[in-house]
């Protein structure tokens, strides 16, 4: 086996998948919903350097103080909250910026169940960020479908009538 080729399998092998949604989008860039302090540790022994957490700290489930343990570990955090009810441009503006900063670092984004960061990185895929569109879609698609304002935030006004709805539950 290749040099580089077994460095990924080892990588695959010691991703923590029992995170709710986990999702390795690249070498450098994972997903999630809300780890725990725990889940934290092994994100951080992954070598993340970064968490990005689109999930406002009042969220049922949000840690009480991720800022704190994040740092504690020794990692940067990020926060953009994202109003689940409300995504906005000036939401996914900074989240493009803070990817682009970050472009040479490994990184985990989270919100509290990967739908957030799911739909954006869909909506970065559509301008030639990251992954191809198709693959982007198909992660998020296996989160959830967007609807209402979800769907017009990422591009897809024909699901604009239609309800949030996700995998496992409601398809």
């Amino acid at each position: 086996m290749r040099g580089s080729a077994r460095l990924k399998e080892i990588r695959v092998m010691r991703d923590p998948t029992h995170i709710l949604n986990w999702r390795r989008l690249t070498g450098r860039i994972t997903t999630s919903g809300q780890p725990s302090e725990a889940e934290l540790a092994e994100i951080r022994s992954l070598g993340v350097t970064h968490v990005v957490n689109l999930g406002p700290h009042h969220n049922k489930g949000a840690l009480e103080d991720e800022p704190e343990t994040v740092a504690g570990l020794g990692m940067q955090y990020v926060y953009i909250p994202v109003e689940f009810d409300c995504p906005t441009d000036a939401d996914f503006d900074a989240f493009r910026r803070t990817l682009e900063g970050l472009k040479d670092t490994s990184i985990h984004v989270h919100c509290i169940y990967n739908a957030r960061v799911s739909a954006f990185f869909y909506r970065y895929a559509r301008t030639g960020h990251v992954l191809p569109e198709t693959e982007a879609f198909e992660n998020m698609d296996g989160i959830w479908r967007p609807g209402a304002d979800w769907a017009e935030f990422i591009g897809n006004p024909d699901a604009s009538d239609q309800p949030n709805r996700y995998a496992g539950e409601d398809y």
